[in-house]
C-alpha cells in the first residue's frame, strides 16, 4: 500500500543543490547539457533508426536505455542542481511505498539560476508533449510495435513531469482539494444550466384535435 508524504521544505531535510556555483547565465552548463541529451538524443535516434538499421530490437534497446538514462538524470541530478526540487520513494520498515516531494527554502531559491529553470521546466513540458504526439501518431498508422516504445516514454517522461509538479505545488491535499473545487463548480454550474433551461423552455406546441 502506498501513501504520500507531503512536501517537506524543513531543516530537517537533507541539503541538496547548494555546490558553489560559477557566475553566468548558466551556472551549472554541464548538468543543463546532459539534463537536454538523453533526451533530444533519444527522440533523434526515434526519428532516425530506420535510416541506420532495419533491426527493430536494437533501435527498441537504444531508445529505452537512453530514455532510462534521461529519467535517471533528471530524477536525481538536474532537478536538484537547476530547480532546487527533488522527488523520491522508499520502503519503510513495515513495507510499504512511501513518496517524498522536495524543495529548497525560501532563502536558497536565489542560488538557482533563471535560465536554468526556464530550460528545466521548459524541456520537462515539451517532450512528454511532443512524444504524445508521436504516441498518437504510431496508434492512427497501426504501428503499434513503436507505440509500446513512445508509450514507454510517455510513462517515463510523464513520471518526471509529475513528479516535479508536486514537488513545485507543495502538498498531494492541497492538489487533491483544489481539484475536488474545480470538479464540484463545474457540476454546480451544469446542474443551474439545465434548471434554467428547464424553467425557460417553452412547452411543446399541441396539435389541433380532430374528430372522425
Amino acid at each position: 500500500m502506498a501513501s504520500n508524504v507531503p512536501l517537506l521544505d524543513n531543516d530537517d531535510t537533507l541539503g541538496f543543490g547548494e555546490e558553489d556555483e560559477p557566475r553566468g547565465k548558466l551556472r551549472h552548463p554541464f548538468v543543463t547539457l546532459f539534463h537536454l541529451l538523453f533526451r533530444v538524443a533519444s527522440l533523434v535516434v526515434y526519428e532516425l533508426c530506420g535510416w541506420f538499421s532495419n533491426s527493430f530490437i536494437s533501435s527498441f534497446i537504444i531508445i529505452v536505455i537512453l530514455l532510462s538514462m534521461d529519467f535517471w538524470t533528471v530524477k536525481n541530478i538536474s532537478g536538484r542542481i537547476m530547480v532546487g526540487l527533488r522527488w523520491w520513494n522508499y520502503i519503510d520498515d513495515e513495507g510499504q511505498s512511501h513518496w517524498v516531494f522536495e524543495a529548497k527554502k525560501g532563502g536558497l531559491q536565489g542560488r538557482v539560476s533563471a535560465m536554468e529553470v526556464r530550460i528545466f521546466w521548459l524541456s520537462l513540458f515539451v517532450f512528454p508533449l511532443i512524444w504524445s504526439i508521436l504516441l498518437l501518431v504510431a496508434v492512427f498508422t497501426w504501428n503499434f510495435k513503436w507505440a509500446m516504445v513512445v508509450l514507454i516514454a510517455v510513462s517515463l517522461s510523464g513520471s518526471n513531469l509529475y513528479g516535479y509538479i508536486r514537488c513545485k505545488l507543495g502538498k498531494s491535499e492541497s492538489i487533491t482539494s483544489s481539484v475536488k473545487s474545480m470538479a464540484t463548480g463545474l457540476v454546480q454550474k451544469q446542474m443551474f444550466s439545465n434548471m434554467t433551461s428547464m424553467f425557460t423552455r417553452a412547452p411543446p406546441a399541441t396539435g389541433p384535435s380532430t374528430t372522425i
